[in-house]
């Protein structure tokens, strides 16, 4: 489904991203781990195509289409999602009407919004006021009535409390075809036919490896893939205990 092949990016004149290749198949859930810095938002708003990510060389390959010039409305079209780390507040916008304008005409938004918790933020405008879980709800119910085929998730449980975790982790489950979500036929239709959603989650925590399970890890360490296809919680584990930099010796 994605495809980045020797990916170097630069945000104004400072190269982030050194030659990153990453392929991820359709039914896939994949893992990114790294520390602050190392380049892991800047490969999300790469895919996604954000303007302050310039790709120097290399490209990225959506459906096997070169993506790597359309902007990002035209590859939001194409089924690419994401949920920001740190969503802006839309004042003059209601929860509602934006979650009306993004998705299908068969969405019953008020039953979606429901298992989030968020029925009562519809006629509220996006973010405004909203805590720290309210708003990482939001977007996931934001990506949900979208129903992508890939999606980009930027911390999903930062400043999250569990409570908040455990909803969250539901509705990425049910965004990746792992569960199912009321109100969105189109999305039902999909599971009973085969899972074919795929994610790239990037996790500091790993709490949200509790509530998901996801096929592969990465590390990516000073702007590579220092190592690459391990088991996510087993590489978690070895960051836990020996720290970035002995990991990505030891397991390159």
């Amino acid at each position: 489904m994605l495809r980045v092949e020797d990916l170097h990016v630069a945000v104004g004149d400072k190269p982030i991203l050194k030659g990153v290749n990453l392929h991820i198949k359709p039914g896939e859930t994949h893992v990114l781990f790294g520390p602050n810095g190392s380049g892991k938002s800047t490969l999300l708003g790469a895919i996604m195509g954000f303007a302050r990510f310039e790709v120097t060389s290399g490209r990225i390959l959506f459906k096997g289409e070169d993506i790597t010039s359309l902007s990002v409305h035209e590859r939001a079209k194409m089924g690419i999602g994401i949920a920001f780390q740190r969503p802006p507040v839309l004042r003059g916008v209601s929860l509602g009407d934006l979650l009306k304008a993004t998705g299908p005409e068969d969405n019953d938004i008020d039953q979606m919004a429901e298992p989030l918790r968020l029925k009562s933020f519809l006629e509220r405008d996006v973010n405004y006021g909203f805590s720290g879980g309210e708003v990482k709800r939001s977007e996931m119910l934001q990506l949900l009535v979208q129903n992508p085929n890939f999606v980009l998730l930027d911390e999903p449980e930062s400043g999250v409390d569990l409570e908040n975790i455990a909803l969250i982790g539901q509705a990425v489950n049910q965004l990746l075809q792992k569960g199912e979500f009321p109100g969105n036929e189109r999305c039902h239709r999909e599971i009973r036919e085969g899972r074919n959603k795929a994610g790239l989650i990037i996790t500091h925590t790993g709490y949200i490896l509790d509530y998901v399970p996801a096929d592969l890890g990465h590390v990516l360490y000073d702007g590579q893939l220092s190592c690459s296809g391990f088991n996510p919680q087993e590489l978690l584990g070895c960051i836990h205990k020996y720290g970035y930099a002995h990991c990505t010796r030891c397991l390159a």
